[in-house]
């Protein structure tokens, strides 16, 4: 087997494919949230904390050219974004979960049925044959 034909044959299989897929949607999935988070609940945070934006929030060590700048804020930022992704993936995952469970529990059992028709004539003969 060729190189070419086994490569092939490894991308088309259907766990790489899926994985192909869940990666590009995990990608849109993150710059949704992105957005979300800077565009709509960081404004709402920084209200509450006195319009601080927190992307600007760093520290500064040393002076001049070698001072290095601790972005903490960028840092609270990534923080929150991980927090509600962890949060929807929780979520989604959850969903799953219960319409997985649903498939896999079985049919009640019905109820034990009675005896058939040529049981109960039997029965009724075997009375009769008794007396």
């Amino acid at each position: 087997m060729g190189f070419i034909s086994e490569f092939k044959e490894f991308a088309m299989k259907g766990n790489v494919m899926d994985m192909a897929v869940g990666v590009i949607i995990g990608g849109a999935f993150g710059k949704i949230v992105s957005s979300l988070v800077d565009d709509v609940l960081m404004p709402l945070v920084g209200m509450i904390t006195g319009n601080v934006d927190f992307t600007t929030l760093a520290f500064q060590i040393g002076e001049g050219e070698g001072a290095a700048v601790l972005k903490y804020g960028t840092f609270i930022q990534n923080i929150v974004d991980f927090l509600i992704v962890a949060f929807c993936i929780f979520l989604m995952l959850k969903g799953i979960n219960k319409l997985n469970r649903k498939k896999e529990e079985p049919a009640e059992p019905a109820a034990p049925a009675g005896p058939t028709q040529e049981e109960l004539l039997a029965e009724i003969r075997d009375l009769l044959k008794q007396k």
